[in-house]
Parts: structure tokens; sequence; C-alpha cells
């Protein structure tokens, strides 16, 4: 767990990414030798942008690949520059985009036998869920139960993000990890291990 004060330095870390970014057409940099050892650890972060409510870009790793304050740097400016769900944000919009930070848990394989196993081994709201066939697949963070509150609804779409038939998950075995995460955003913390 995070400090609030190490929250908001993220969170701040974050949003200069993407203003130095827009400025300066350059990444940002920190002198690592400043921060605690905790924001220099290897963690993997996913960073989400939200403007008036909405998606507005989301960028991260699901493998620990460097250290947590550079995973920050890195996915804000590619949530704010680089989805290919949407148009690169313009400086007009930096000052109403909403930035949330998810730091991941480590994924871990969930076996489970069949479709009805695999709907009563996820815990709604608490696992973000990684799922891979072959070449193809997605992830969806623990937040995304909000909206998609049935197992069979965030499945489906899950192997529709993936690429994959959405009934894929019924019909044979998929390849699923879970993690956990803590997410916080500039209004406060999100929820905690979700």
């Amino acid at each position: 767990m995070y400090s609030k004060s190490e929250q908001q330095w993220l969170l701040s870390l974050a949003r200069e990414s993407i203003g130095f970014s827009l400025k300066e057409r350059k990444s940002y940099t920190v002198d690592p030798d400043l921060l605690s050892p905790s924001l220099r650890e290897k963690r993997a972060c996913f960073v989400t942008l939200t403007l008036n409510g909405q998606l507005r870009g989301c960028i991260g790793h699901l493998e620990a690949i460097q250290p947590l304050y550079k995973d920050v740097i890195e996915n804000a400016t590619s949530a704010a520059f680089d989805d290919p769900r949407f148009p690169p944000l313009g400086e007009e919009e930096l000052d109403q985009v909403g930035i949330e930070l998810s730091i991941l848990g480590k994924p871990t394989d969930l076996d489970y036998k069949d479709a009805h196993d695999l709907i009563k081994k996820l815990r709604p709201g608490k696992d973000g869920v990684i799922l891979r066939k072959g070449a193809y697949g997605a992830t969806f963070l623990p937040q995304v139960w909000e909206k998609l509150k049935a197992p069979e609804d965030f499945l489906s779409h899950l192997c529709a993000k993936a690429g994959l038939d959405s009934n894929e998950w019924r019909k044979g075995k998929l390849e699923v990890q879970t993690y956990t995460v803590e997410a916080f955003d500039e209004k406060g913390v999100i929820g905690n291990e979700k």
C-alpha cells in the first residue's frame, strides 16, 4: 500500500509527464535518488484518463518491467497520446482530464474445469482478469466490474476485446490469470487491493 503522499506524488507525476510531453515533445525524467524505495521498486501499473466521465485513454503493463515511477511516466504519456481508440490528447484537454492509477499485484494463474467453474472462481469487484488464447489476449482492470457486474457479461466483453468470439469463454479452455490492484485517482483512493 502506498501512502497518501506517495499516491498524490504519483498522480502529479502522471499529469506532469503528459504536460511535459505536450509542450516539449520528449519524455519527462525524474532523479531516482530523490525517491523512496517503494517508488523505485519494479511494479506494473495502468494509467486511465477520463474526460467528462468518459474513458479518454488507458494504457499499462501487466508485468513489472521497470521501476514504478518510470512505468507511470511511460503509461501516462502513452494513455494520452498512443491509445489507438482515441486521438492524441490536446493541450486544451489537459486541465480537464481526470487521472486514475492502478498499481497491479502479480498475476496468478486461475485453474478451472469449465465455464461454470470459471464464473464460480472469479471475484467480481476484486479481480482484474487476463485471458489468452493463442495470439489473442486482453485484460480488464477490477474497476470494469462496476460497469459489467455479471461475470457472464464481463467475460463476454473481455473475449470480444481480445478479438475472440464473445462466447469463447463458454466453449473451451482459455488461459486465465487474475490480479488485484491498488487504485486511486485525484479525488482519492478508489479501493485498495481491489
